[in-house]
């Protein structure tokens, strides 16, 4: 055996010592708190973002945001490197270290049942942000600010003056 210049260390079975028992907790000496060795924060706008794609998922969700955020996000999609359609328009939270809490403004689809909309987009918003961040969702409100009609045009055809 060669001297390394470390102190003398107790023998580890291998799998122990690369972490492989398994778990949540690979690597992490029984009794040891994983969290006590550093800790992690989750910014807003990641949660905004996670919240955005879920209700967006749901059926029966056309858009989100109120009328003036829709009108904001369609400029921005037409100008080149404005990068594109916001995830989290329509979408804020307030994040806290172990709880966050989610609101919504969403337009849906016309004939819908939009009782049924929001409890699925609530449903959806809350099991993604649990299961992706580990964030407690203590609440999600959602403001139905608009229904979209079958024959609304999202994009009407720009009048060329001649």
């Amino acid at each position: 055996m060669t001297d390394t210049g470390l102190p003398n260390r107790p023998e580890t079975p291998r799998a122990e010592s690369l972490g492989e028992r398994g778990g949540k907790s690979a690597g992490v000496p029984h009794g040891s708190d994983p969290g006590s060795r550093g800790r992690t924060t989750i910014a807003d706008g990641v949660v905004a973002k996670i919240a955005g794609m879920a209700a967006r998922d749901v059926p029966g969700v056309h858009s989100m945001g109120g009328g003036f955020a829709r009108g904001m996000g369609a400029m921005r999609e037409r100008m080149p490197g404005a990068g594109g359609k916001s995830v989290t328009s329509g979408v804020k939270v307030e994040v806290g270290e172990v709880q966050t809490a989610v609101d919504l403004e969403i337009v849906v689809e016309y004939g819908v049942s939009i009782i049924d909309v929001a409890g699925d987009v609530r449903e959806n918003v809350i099991a993604a942000i649990e299961r992706m961040t580990g964030l407690e969702v203590v609440e999600v409100n959602i403001a139905v600010g608009d229904v979209h009609l079958p024959d609304e045009d999202e994009e009407q055809p720009e009048r060329r003056l001649e």
